[in-house]
């Protein structure tokens, strides 16, 4: 299994392109060929996929992309040549947003994504994602996420406020502040 390859990249094409390494030339399908520069050093995070037909790269330019990529790859129904279509037109966090707000119609606007498929990405990743960068220290609001815990609101939700947040306030501040920003 590779990680990640770096080399020059020699060729783009419309879903691909070429990833020249020690003189051996990976072909790589990416969301985005064009956000690679011709003949400049590249690093892209690698999914080798094999089935007993198909031996494909699939190439990604952050591992967040790569991540999500492997979540949606596991849902019933999903596989790379649908997915890679969603990394194509949609960010990462939009895509994580979408499937935690139950939004189907956003996940429908993807090629090949009905509202079956859509159903199945929802059902299987709600709340099992996390944002890209997101990885707020709850340390310092035990108290604050308590209580907006007993006023009903997620843990997903009060996470994605946290950074806004100023833990030298008092709790009746910080609790001001965090509604406001629940209610955004």
């Amino acid at each position: 299994m590779y990680s990640y390859i770096k080399g020059i990249v020699s060729i783009q094409e419309s879903n691909y392109i070429v990833l020249e390494n020690n003189g051996i030339g990976y072909q790589i399908f990416v969301a985005n060929p064009f956000s690679y520069s011709l003949n400049e050093e590249a690093k892209v995070y690698i999914y080798s996929h094999i089935k007993e037909d198909e031996h494909s790269l699939y190439g990604f330019l952050s591992k967040e992309e790569k991540e999500l990529f492997l979540k949606l790859l596991n849902v019933k129904g999903v596989g790379p040549k649908l997915i890679m279509p969603m990394l194509a037109t949609g960010s990462v966090a939009g895509i994580i947003d979408a499937i935690d707000r139950e939004n189907i119609l956003y996940l429908k606007k993807f090629p090949k994504v009905g509202d079956k498929v859509a159903r199945q990405i929802i059902l299987d990743l709600k709340g099992k994602l996390t944002s890209v960068g997101e990885t707020p220290s709850i340390v310092g609001f035990d108290e604050l996420v308590s209580v907006l815990e007993g006023l009903g609101y997620k843990t997903n939700d009060i996470k994605k406020i946290l950074p806004h947040m100023d833990a030298s306030l008092p709790i009746e501040s910080q609790v001001k502040e965090a509604l406001k920003q629940l209610l955004k």
